[in-house]
Order: structure tokens, then sequence, then C-alpha cells
């Protein structure tokens, strides 16, 4: 439950940024909402949340739904929401109804999100009809998604017994390291010293492998002998290493089952190097550490296992380049974003593979706390090396980026001189060093803090860091030159060799452009630079097909000269003005006496 106006505020800007979503939608009602399409839309969100692998769904009223501005809202505004959810309830599958709706103010306007459950097991229905979306309008629920629907009734595939296995189909080695795990996990208690007397299909029992004694896909996942992955209904999940030089692999291996025994093997391919480096130039002697810390690599790497989607029949990546290492597993983010995760007492809201999650907790391969990730962020922060990098885009896929050196001297040595940011401002501070997006809020966050500068979205680190970190040069590079600089260099360009496209005038000015900027911002300031020295009348487009051939108008280039010389022509103008009536008087003259000869012969 949300809280806090900062939180939903929050909430409400991914929304407006995420807007090709089937499990968000934005009505401007702004006078009153028909309560039946309120009910449809409740109905489809709800589906919809499912399908997508998502806790819930939003409804957003106070939002026009093609131009996402602020519309004020009217819906109940005697904040009756009690009958609203009454309405809801009596007319939906099983009386389900919102999780919560919540009323608040945004610029003056009034704005309400009503949070949608996700279906569980049976879609829901509104009077007795499921809805579902198709593109932007909602309709009747496919027989396809209602099946999809009522497959993921309390469907935990690690949970599932195995048919004809048996512990005979378990490797040895994996069931003594399981056992060692275990006995670490609970060390100084008398449950660790009891399972040395267990047999081992006992003990697979005690740390919840086994379901009354029978094999589960959890049990195989993390125990089975590799010969017998064809046990699995077919498939065999593996964790791949591949080792890339710039562009190419190099060098693969495959891990198969027991994932226990191998999650040590594949660490064990990384080349997890010594790393020297000065972060204080105070000190005599530099920093020595591991590439990776061996905690961050089985975090990681156990976190891929117990969230992956063994549904999606996809395998755990570890892709090893000569500074990183990219990690990717099946399936969508559970807790939605990283700072979701990094929050003070966040726990797993639930795990995808809840019966495997609960035995690897039981041998010490994770922990339910949640506080893994968090412990990841810290580890690297206390090395001065760049935050872990979460790509959650993709709606089945998690990529996660690991950094083993450092990659910005300035970063790191800002970490070093303030070490009272916490773990949120280390977090937003590495983004604008790898040039990443931030929320315009963010942005005023980091403002605030005077450690960054620029017109948002083209923000860079603060002078004030700048001079932390010693590179005054490049805090001139990031904020970049006066247009008028770089105005007068297209004009001298263009004076030495007539013409030039826009693509030449790009290639001049690329590298002087701030650093701060994106290729595509870039292109846009050159762009803004042309459209104002025409506005101004200094040059033109001559293109004659497309394109663009920007050439300078010489009236315009010459407007200087004749304003250097305007003060010699006033002074000289009365002598100017006599000579020209001088020689009128002597043209008028003998222009009359030619006409009077002509007569005369005619």
């Amino acid at each position: 439950m949300y809280k806090n106006i900062d939180e939903l505020n929050k909430i409400l800007d991914e929304l407006l940024l995420n807007t090709e979503n089937e499990c968000v939608e934005f009505k401007k009602a702004e006078n009153n909402f028909d309560i039946d399409i309120l009910g449809k839309y409740f109905s489809a969100l709800g589906n919809e949340a499912t399908l997508k692998n998502k806790q819930y769904s939003w409804i957003v009223f106070g939002i026009d739904d093609k131009t996402h501005k602020l519309t004020n809202t009217n819906f109940y505004s005697d904040n009756n929401f009690n009958k609203v959810k009454k309405q809801i309830t009596d007319n939906t599958t099983d009386n389900i109804g919102f999780i919560e709706i919540y009323e608040f103010m945004r610029n003056g306007k009034r704005v309400i999100m009503f949070q949608v459950p996700a279906a569980s097991g049976t879609p829901i229905n509104w009077k007795g009809f499921p809805y579902g979306r198709n593109g932007e309008s909602i309709a009747p629920l496919t027989s396809n998604k209602i099946e999809q629907i009522k497959a993921t009734a309390n469907y935990d595939w690690s949970r599932q017994v195995i048919e004809g296995a048996t512990i005979d189909n378990l490797d040895r080695d994996a069931i003594r390291v399981a056992r060692e795990q275990f006995k670490s996990k609970y060390k100084g208690k008398s449950i660790a010293n009891e399972v040395d007397n267990l047999s081992d299909i006992d003990f697979l029992n005690k740390v919840k492998l086994t379901l009354n004694s029978k094999i589960t896909m959890a049990c195989m996942l993390l125990l089975g002998k590799n010969e017998d992955d064809y046990l699995m209904n077919g498939y065999t999940p593996k964790m791949t290493w591949k080792l890339y030089d710039d562009f190419n692999v190099i060098d693969y291996e495959h891990f198969g089952i027991p994932f226990i025994v191998n999650v040590e093997n594949l660490k064990s391919k990384i080349r997890n190097l010594r790393y020297r480096y000065m972060v204080n130039d105070n000190t005599l002697f530099p920093n020595e550490v591991d590439q990776y810390d061996n905690y961050i690599l089985r975090e990681l790497i156990n976190n891929c296992i117990v969230h992956q989607d063994y549904k999606l029949r996809g395998n755990i990546n570890v892709m090893e380049y000569k500074d990183k290492l990219i990690i990717t597993n099946e399936g969508n983010f559970i807790p939605e974003t990283i700072e979701n995760v990094l929050k003070d007492g966040f726990s797993s809201p639930y795990y995808r593979n809840q019966f495997l999650a609960n035995a690897m907790v039981n041998l010490n391969m994770i922990d339910t706390v949640g506080s893994g990730i968090r412990r990841v962020y810290d580890i690297q922060k206390k090395k001065f090396f760049p935050m872990p990098d979460y790509d959650l885009s993709n709606d089945n896929r998690v990529i996660v980026t690991l950094y083993g050196k450092i990659i910005d001297e300035k970063y790191s040595k800002i970490l070093f001189e303030k070490t009272n940011l916490d773990i949120d401002k280390v977090m937003l501070l590495d983004k604008v060093q790898k040039g990443f997006e931030i929320t315009k809020k963010q942005s005023d966050y980091l403002r605030k803090e005077n450690l960054i500068e620029g017109r948002y979205p083209n923000i860079y680190i603060s002078s004030d860091i700048a001079k932390i970190t010693g590179e005054k040069k490049d805090y001139m590079y990031n904020s970049g030159l006066e247009n008028e600089f770089y105005m007068k260099m297209i004009i001298k360009y263009l004076e030495n060799y007539g013409s030039a496209s826009r693509k030449e005038i790009f290639a001049l000015l690329n590298d002087k452009l701030p650093k701060s900027l994106d290729n595509k911002n870039k292109i846009s300031r050159v762009r803004y630079l042309l459209d104002t020295l025409k506005k101004n009348g200094k040059i033109y487009n001559d293109a004659k097909s497309g394109g663009s051939c920007w050439k300078i108008k010489w009236f315009a280039a010459f407007l200087p000269l004749f304003a250097a010389f305007l003060p010699l022509f006033t002074i000289f103008l009365p002598l100017f003005t006599l000579l020209i009536l001088f020689f009128l008087k002597y043209i008028y003259k003998y222009t009359l006496q030619i006409i009077v000869l002509i007569a005369i012969k005619l």
C-alpha cells in the first residue's frame, strides 16, 4: 500500500513514461465515469496483469489518454470511494475488488489511481463475462487467454513431482555439498548436527527439496545427475558461460544440472583478475582487489537460478568481457524496479519458484530478506566501482551488467571524497556519469545537493564535483561553449568553402559540443544553430531537391562592411549630391538639343 504522495507521483511518472503498457489505462473522467465501463476495465486489466506476470494493474483518472496531460477529475468528488468499491465487488468473480484507491493533487489537479489486482488462477469476470485488452480497447477475453490464466492457478514449476525419478537419479557429490551448505547455514544450532544422522532421502525431506520423499523439479535442478536431465519433461536447464573479445565469442562452456555444484564450476571459468588502482592521490600505495567480489558473483548467479522462469525454457547466461560481466535470466523482474529492492526493509513479495526458493534458503544459497542486491551495491561502492546496471526493458528477461574495474575516475573520486553519499545518490550519480537517463524529479534531487548542473535532460556533474576530481577541463567540455561560438564557426566554414551539408556541419561541431549530450541531442543542437542563423538572415538552404546545402547570404555578409563605411558615406553625402545634380544639368541640356536637331531634320 502506498501512502506517501511522493511515491504515488513517482509511480505515475513511470506509468506515463511506459505508455505501451497493457496494464495501465488513463481516463480524463472530468465530470464523471460510467461504473459499468469502469468494471469492464477492472476485469480487463486484472486479467492482463496475470498474463504479463504482474501483481497488479492501474486505472488512472485525471489524465488524458491521448496527450497524457492532467485534466482534473471530478469522479466521486465527495471521496466516498467505499461506494465504488462495493459496486465493483458486487459484480466481479469471487467479489474481487480494488487493492486500493488513491486520491491526490498533482500540480493543482485532482488525480485518482485505482490499483487493480491480478487474476489468480481464474479470469476476473465483470457481470459474468471476462474482458481483456484488444489494442487500446477492451474486448471479451479470448479462449486462449482464459486457458493461460487458468494455467497459473497455484502453479509452481519447481514443485512438480518427477514421476519415475528416485534417489538414484541424484548426484552423490551434489548431495554432499548440500549437506555441507545446510550445516553452514545453521552452524551452532542443534539442527546442523542432526543431518549427519539422516539418510539422504530424510535429509532432502528436511531441506524441503522433496515432497513425501518424491523427487521434484527443484531437487533435480540442484542435485540431479547430468545424464538424467531427460527426466525433466524434455527441458534441460543450463547455465552458459561465454568469453568475448571486443566483439566475438572466443570461448564458451555449458553447465547443466546439478546447479548446486555447477555454480562454483561456472564461477571458476570467470577470469577474476587482481585489479590495482589509485583513488586517493594522497596515498602512496594503490588499492588491490579482485575484479569481481566472490559474494557478488554467488548472489547474482543464484538469483538467476531462483528467479528463472523455467516455463520459457531458456538458459541462464554469463557473458564475460574484458572489464565487465553481463548476466541474464528469463522472466520478469518481480520487484518491478531496482529502486524498490534498495529501499530499507524491502522483502520480495513472492518468488516465482517458491518451492525452489525455500530449499535454496535452507542450503545457504540465497537470503529471503532481500538484502542480497543491496549488499552487491554496497560492495561496489566501497571498491569505488560503478554500480551494476539492471536492464528491465524486456518484460521476460533481466539483464545485469557488473563492472570489474573503474571506468570513470571522476566518479570514483566522488565516492572517495563524499563518503556520506547514500545509496540513492550513488545510484543516480552513477547513471549521470554513464550518460543514462534519469527522471526530472531525480535530476532536481541531485541538483539540490549541488551534484549536477545543466538543463534537464542534458545534465552533467557540477562544478563543485569537478573541483573535487580536478577535472575542470572536463567540466567545461560537459557544459559546452556559448551558441555564439558555434555559429561563428559555421559562418567561417561557409566563408572558406562556399557551402556545406548538415552532415558536414555536424562533423565540424561534433567534438566541440557538450560531452553531456548524446548523439540525438547533438543533432538537435546543430539544427537549432542552423535555424537561428537562417532566421537572422545570415544563411540559407540552397538545396534543390531535399537534403541540405547551406550557404551565406552575401548581403548579410556585407552588412558589417556597410555599417563600417556608413559614417564616411554620411560625411560625403552633400558632395555626392552636388555632383549628381551637376551631371543631371548637362545631361538635360544636351538631351534637349539632340531632340530639337532630330525634329528639324524630320
